[in-house]
């Protein structure tokens, strides 16, 4: 049975994000969606992808909510948000943090959430944080969201708000098949960090998105202006 209890869920309007929301939808009667507008590349995009997941989980608009956090863009240091660096073509592997990571991005996002979380009474807070994507995002480590949520129980009124990270451990081709699982909407999600009209289809995010499909057997639904083969 689903619980009755509201959970806040972070939508991006990516794929992964899409999938936790599936995932929260389907464990909760009751959802709130929070997203974050920080001057990235393709904020119209994700926006547009964000209201059609709301629409879709049947969110109410009292229970959607859209943040302003431009001052990301300021601080800059990140392709996704400084027009002077150029989003990066995947080049394969890497152990490097690379230039798409937005510093400390996650810290604010999951403050915003705990936030709202204490005033609308939510206890969980699911995000869609991938450990395959933290070779490169140290913000989407495992121990980053235990030493998070050590943090909220230090700081919150009641100290019973916690982040969950369903696909933490999932790679990309078993999101894809999650998704189809759930039934989740592919096709409205973007993860395109550098075009709001089609997916590149050669950043790192479309890469490991294509990379996901290909692996999984599947033909992803979206249009893009190049499809490479990542296997």
């Amino acid at each position: 049975m689903k619980s009755k209890e509201l959970a806040v869920c972070l939508v991006s309007g990516g794929m992964d994000s899409l999938v936790t929301a599936a995932i929260a939808a389907n464990q909760h009667e009751n959802l709130a969606f929070l997203h974050l507008n920080y001057g990235q590349k393709t904020e119209k995009r994700e926006l547009e992808s964000f209201k059609k997941i709301a629409q879709y989980y049947n969110v109410p608009t009292t229970h959607q909510k859209i943040i302003d956090v431009s001052f990301l863009k300021q601080i800059g240091g990140s392709s996704l948000t400084d027009d002077a660096i150029e989003v990066k073509k995947y080049k394969g592997e890497s152990v490097d943090i690379p230039d798409s990571y937005v510093p400390f991005r996650n810290t604010h996002i999951i403050s915003m959430a705990v936030s709202w979380a204490e005033v609308i009474g939510a206890k969980k807070i699911y995000i869609g944080a991938v450990y395959e994507d933290s070779s490169g995002y140290p913000d989407c480590r495992p121990s980053y969201y235990e030493a998070i949520n050590a943090l909220i129980k230090q700081g919150t009124k009641n100290g019973d708000i916690e982040v969950i990270t369903p696909v933490i451990y999932l790679k990309k081709d078993e999101i894809v098949k999650k998704a189809i699982e759930l039934n989740a909407p592919l096709i409205i999600s973007w993860s395109c960090y550098e075009r709001n009209d089609k997916a590149c289809g050669v950043c790192d995010s479309c890469a490991l998105r294509l990379r996901g499909f290909e692996k999984a057997g599947l033909a992803d639904p979206i249009e893009y202006d190049q499809r490479p083969s990542y296997l």
